[in-house]
């Protein structure tokens, strides 16, 4: 059966963004090319799974002019994958996207029993919290930065149950920028 992977940046203190919704602390490594982290994100995937409102921020996102030729590519594979959109509210948008109520668990069973490639589950943060609380993610990806915020949007909030963990791999950039892999240890 294919995989969930929940692949996202975190701060050390585990937000997912700013107080104000912030990113800039994305940018803070020289030696990460994002064009790179998104192929390796993409490698194996031919679905993402977006929450509404992500969707709405990055879905159909395209880099600027400036890109390099790397991004821009990566982003082309990244609007070639099939998308889904989680929502409460809406059932219907801008985009190639197909919508889907928020907290059908048999809806996202059915995707994962068709054949294909594994989903990125791209967020966000409630969204994360729902496919978590269902245990339906399979491997947690996080590119933890070497920033602390104080404050922001957590990536893990309202858990229900613990979900325990396995660390299958650990990269790290001479700048402190810590790649960890953890499967879900349903055992």
């Amino acid at each position: 059966m294919r995989k969930i992977i929940l692949d996202l940046a975190v701060t050390l203190d585990g937000f997912i963004e700013g107080p104000n919704g912030e990113l800039d602390w994305l940018d803070d490594d020289p030696e990460v090319d994002f064009g790179d982290i998104l192929n390796g994100i993409l490698e194996g995937v031919d679905t993402i799974f977006y929450g509404r409102v992500s969707y709405d921020m990055w879905g159909n996102y395209q880099p600027d002019e400036n890109a390099s030729d790397k991004l821009k590519a990566a982003y082309r594979v990244l609007h070639s994958k099939k998308k889904y959109v989680f929502s409460r509210t809406q059932t219907a948008g801008t985009g190639d996207a197909t919508y889907l109520q928020a907290d059908s668990k048999e809806a996202i069973l059915e995707l994962l029993r068709q054949p294909g490639e594994n989903i990125w589950l791209y967020g966000g943060a409630e969204l994360v919290t729902t496919f978590v609380n269902m245990n339906l993610v399979d491997v947690y990806r996080l590119a933890v930065h070497p920033v602390i915020l104080g404050a922001g949007k957590p990536l893990f909030s309202d858990i229900r149950q613990r979900i325990n963990l396995k660390l299958t791999d650990v990269k790290r950039s001479d700048t402190g920028l810590l790649m960890l892999t953890y499967a879900a240890d349903r055992s």
